[in-house]
């Protein structure tokens, strides 16, 4: 019997998963009540979230355009 974390269900959940684990988390699924209360927590947050309508804000667009014109140039050989 695996073990399987939070990490791998939602792993699982997003079809990021091996062939292989994900044959394993199904099977676990199917019988493990316990692990299947855990999946059907991360599912029905999955749901809520997609609901949410998010944007950064415009200052937090410019802090990371920034950020990334300062490591471009640290990286860009100078002249």
């Amino acid at each position: 019997m695996h073990n399987f974390t939070p990490e791998d269900l939602l792993q699982y959940l997003y079809h990021e998963t091996s062939p292989l684990q994900t044959v394993l988390i199904k099977a676990a699924l199917e019988t493990d009540w316990s692990l299947r209360e855990k999946f059907e927590v991360i599912t029905s947050a999955q749901k809520r979230l997609e609901t949410l309508r998010m944007s950064p804000s415009q200052q937090t667009i410019n802090f990371i355009l920034n950020y990334a014109e300062k490591a471009v140039a640290e990286l860009s050989p100078q002249a």
